[in-house]
């Protein structure tokens, strides 16, 4: 991407695209690189990814490609019998590798993730995150997530009501 208008970030955005994970892109997966801070924030994705083996039918799971390279991955769960209302719809895992950040490329994974939720017949998708400066949140905020609550380990609940 040469500049840095909107044009530029909607043509850019026009290029991704979703494809489930693989055994083809889940190494490229693994070696999505974070900016300094970041991993503080961030279970492992190996984490991210046992959740198809434990509830392959309802975990979903996608990586961003912007063309034949790997620049993000997303991982939710949508289960109507889950015990808790904020884990029926439930974004666990947004990562947009470093060099790709700030181009457009988290926005395009959550709007495919509440499309798909909408499909699924959600009235919301959940997110549970950690607070803290060079924390998740501002991104959550952006996209239109609203803090609505806190699990019992001092994490926000912010949800997108559809």
């Amino acid at each position: 991407m040469t500049g840095t208008g909107i044009a530029d970030t909607l043509w850019s955005m026009a290029e991704l695209r979703l494809e489930e994970l693989s055994a083809a892109t889940i190494v490229a997966v693994n070696n999505l690189s974070l900016k300094p801070g970041q991993e503080q924030f961030l279970a492992p994705v190996s984490y991210g990814i046992a959740a198809t083996v434990i509830n392959p039918k309802t975990s979903w799971q996608r990586v961003v490609l912007d063309g034949d390279e790997v620049v993000g991955f997303v991982s939710a769960n949508f289960d109507d019998e889950a015990p808790e209302e904020h884990f029926k719809s439930v974004l666990w895992r947004i990562n947009v590798d470093a060099d790709d950040q700030g181009r457009g490329v988290g926005r395009f994974a959550v709007q495919k993730l509440i499309d798909e939720a909408r499909e699924r017949g959600m009235s919301h998708v959940n997110v549970i995150y950690e607070a803290g400066e060079g924390g998740p949140e501002a991104f959550f905020r952006r996209v239109g997530f609203t803090p609505v609550g806190e699990t019992e380990y001092s994490e926000v609940i912010a949800e997108i009501r559809l």
